[in-house]
């Protein structure tokens, strides 16, 4: 009967088998599923904030493993993949699933307007090694360039290789980072993919100062102020002079005034900028007018800063440190005379050790130490 029994299992195993398909294809729980195991090409990600904006780009790293990888690993031009969509398609810019760029703001990228959002990326390399073409796709979510259509391209440029050092596990990275620009670069092999990207950083930081001040930002006069120093940096100054008359509005303080100044300088009022900074002089603290006169020193205005140091020594006399730095605006102005006397007044009065040691090493170097 040995042989009933065998017939019985191999009965039961199809029933099995039968129950295991019609779960899977019913939508129910599928047992056959495995675990989470380590990837041949790991995940990785890149992100890099330009200005305030952030691009971030998450693929998969193969490895070269010793293979030939251009032209062989990866096909030269455009290739079908003999599943999925059948068009001819670009390389994947790594492994597994759909290398993703994805943007926080409309961005310029190798000279193409692309809007934010998420993007799948790709790669063709030709044949002479030394250029290639980076395509954007719409769709992000594929696996590889299997299902890839070029209808979907947001856009689609020419790009030039470059040679670089040996890259075993496929990277990307950002290279040349400024304010509004930076180079992502596909580094793998011997040779590196970069493509340009860049923000119009001033008017993403403008359009986003004014919905910033819409929200909590706008219930205290530092949004205000930090908007106002921002448009005044670009030159925006209609808006700025909105902001910070809104700042002064709602506090009247030593900041939000010079920053007024500087703005109506910047506009050509140079009566009413200096009309604006006496009231800011007013209100300043010993530190804020002392830090008022080291700027007017870094731009070579010494009698006036001279003037300001003198100022916060008459509303401070008690301050070692006032009577330090005006000391060092007459060294720079080259009145020793006065130099030495603020210098020792300042030891005179008990300095903290930085201060002290700042008065003594120019008092050294006068000869009066």
């Amino acid at each position: 009967m040995q042989w009933l029994s065998i017939l019985t299992k191999k009965k039961a195993m199809r029933k099995f088998s039968a129950i295991l398909i019609g779960l899977a294809l019913s939508g129910g729980p599928v047992f056959c599923q495995t675990v989470n195991l380590p990837r041949p090409s790991p995940a990785g990600e890149a992100s890099q904030t330009i200005g305030i904006s952030t691009v971030t780009v998450n693929y998969s790293r193969p490895s070269v493993k010793g293979r030939p990888v251009w032209g062989t690993l990866v096909p030269y031009g455009w290739n079908k993949q003999g599943f999925g969509a059948g068009n001819d398609a670009p390389w994947r810019a790594g492994a597994n699933e759909n290398t993703v760029l994805q943007l926080s703001d409309p961005a310029t990228i190798q000279g193409h307007q692309v809007p934010a959002g998420r993007y799948g990326l790709f790669f063709v390399i030709n044949a002479d090694i030394n250029t290639g073409v980076v395509v954007l796709s719409k769709e992000s979510r594929s696996w590889g360039s299997f299902w890839y259509d070029p209808k979907q391209d947001e856009m689609r440029e020419n790009i030039t290789l470059k040679p670089g050092p040996f890259v075993e596990q496929l990277t990307y990275d950002f290279q040349n980072v400024t304010d509004h620009s930076a180079d992502l670069v596909l580094s793998w092999e011997k040779l590196q993919f970069p493509v340009s990207i860049e923000f119009d950083t001033k008017n993403i930081v403008m359009a986003n100062a004014a919905q910033q001040l819409k929200g909590q930002t706008g219930f205290n006069w530092t949004g205000y102020a930090s908007a106002a120093n921002y448009a005044l940096t670009v030159k925006s100054y209609d808006t700025a002079l909105v902001w910070v008359n809104q700042a002064i509005n709602q506090n009247s303080n030593f900041t939000d005034l010079s920053i007024k100044s500087q703005l109506l300088k910047a506009m050509g009022k140079p009566g009413d900028a200096s009309a604006v900074m006496q009231d800011a002089l007013k209100v300043g603290s010993e530190n804020e007018v002392n830090n008022y006169g080291y700027q007017l020193l870094q731009q070579n205005q010494q009698d006036d800063a001279i003037a300001i140091f003198i100022l916060n020594t008459q509303r401070h006399p008690e301050s070692a440190n006032v009577f330090d730095s005006l000391g060092e605006a007459y060294a720079l102005k080259g009145d020793k005379k006065n130099a030495i006397i603020n210098f020792k007044k300042s030891l005179s009065l008990n300095p903290p050790e930085a201060t002290k040691a700042n008065s003594e090493k120019y008092l050294k170097q006068l000869g009066a130490l």
